[in-house]
């Protein structure tokens, strides 16, 4: 497997001296990662996850070096083997010579707030590798399958120096579509039982992937998953049955294998659109790997190639600005003790119809534009 070379890395940010002077603590982190060692990076993601105060301190100074990695989403329902096929996919990039960091987003824990480390477990084969980093995000309460930081982990990752992170969902089922902004490719991972098929039909799944690995592919019904995969896929891109007669609806049964019909017809339109691959894999058995690296390697160039990376990327950006401003709004303003007195001041006044929850909260807007040209955080 040879690695496309790396995009260059994007200018350093102008708004990154806002950050503030970096602490003594900060300074000795940065030496550290600088020598990149394993402990700093560590306190480094810590840092950032938890995001105490001065920690845009760090990512600011890391904002330059940002953009090498390539980020690849797995995503999928629970059980189909995402962190069985993800510790395959690291050893296929260890091989050939590439490090690798795993955010794996696991379930938060009811009584600590923490992750439950399932992933970490299951990935045993390859956590002492010194070319790997795994670190277990908890979801925190997050229902897009993702924790609210893990774009941020992704990014010290990146600075770091890591050659490809794997982003691995908590797999929460249809809800888990922030993968698709947080990574340059997303693969979909399905298993031939438990109605995967019919939760493929779904939007937000077949909209989101820009591979599928049909997982456990030795057990039975893993070509019908995939050929009904198949058949969406072309359907949906309008040139699977582009051929058929107009009829009072599609006699599927006179074409003699309307999935492959489909995926032939849509492979022919590839030059302007991507059409996602359906791969087979055997994650336990390492079976299919290194076609889906492959393919993995080949959706990247497809991104470069039409400036999709480009858009992707800044959309990313574009997202991560909305998020970190909309949370230091909320910060600022629901924190200030007059605002607090505001609001319980004009709840009888909503109770008894004399104002309307519309009304205070325009009043708030314009108090709050106060609060908002204060200095700090």
């Amino acid at each position: 497997m040879t690695a496309s070379p790396p995009p260059p890395s994007p200018p350093p940010s102008p708004a990154s001296a806002l950050a503030g002077p970096r602490s003594p603590a900060v300074e000795r982190l940065l030496a550290g990662f600088d020598a990149r060692l394993p402990a700093a990076l560590a306190r480094a993601v810590s840092l950032v996850e938890n995001q105490p105060d001065g920690f845009d301190a760090l990512l600011a100074a890391l904002h330059p070096r940002i953009g090498r990695a390539r980020r690849i989403g797995i995503t999928g329902p629970p059980g189909a083997g995402k962190s069985t096929l993800t510790t395959q996919l690291t050893k296929a990039y260890r091989a050939a010579g590439l490090t690798v960091g795993i955010v794996a987003v696991d379930p938060t824990s009811p009584f600590t707030g923490g992750a439950l480390l399932g992933d970490r477990i299951r990935m045993e084969d390859v956590a002492l590798d010194p070319g790997v980093f795994i670190r277990s995000l908890a979801t925190r309460g997050s229902l897009g399958g993702l924790s609210s930081a893990t774009r941020v982990v992704a990014d010290v990752l990146d600075a770091f120096g890591f050659d490809r992170i794997l982003l691995e969902t908590v797999g929460v089922g249809q809800s888990e579509l922030d993968i698709a902004r947080a990574a340059d490719s997303t693969l979909v991972v399905l298993v031939p039982e438990s109605g995967d098929s019919i939760q493929t039909l779904k939007a937000g799944l077949m909209e989101i992937a820009d591979l599928f690995a049909v997982n456990k592919a030795d057990r039975p019904g893993a070509d019908r998953v995939r050929n009904d995969i198949e058949l969406m896929l072309g359907m949906r891109s309008g040139m699977g049955l582009r051929n058929v007669p107009a009829h009072h609806g599609v006699d599927l049964g006179a074409i003699a294998n309307p999935a492959r019909a489909a995926r032939i017809a849509a492979q022919g339109e590839q030059q302007e659109q991507w059409l996602p691959p359906v791969l087979r894999t055997v994650a336990a058995e390492g079976e299919g790997i290194a076609e889906l690296v492959d393919a993995l390697d080949r959706h990247f160039r497809y991104l470069g190639a039409s400036g999709e990376l480009t858009r992707r990327r800044r959309a990313r950006w574009r997202e991560q600005i909305l998020e970190v401003a909309e949370q230091r709004l909320r910060r600022r303003v629901w924190g200030d003790p007059a605002i607090q007195a505001f609001i319980e001041a004009s709840l009888p006044g909503v109770e008894a119809g004399s104002s309307t929850p519309f009304g205070i909260a325009d009043e708030l807007l314009q108090r709050g534009a106060g609060i908002l040209t204060r200095t700090g955080t």
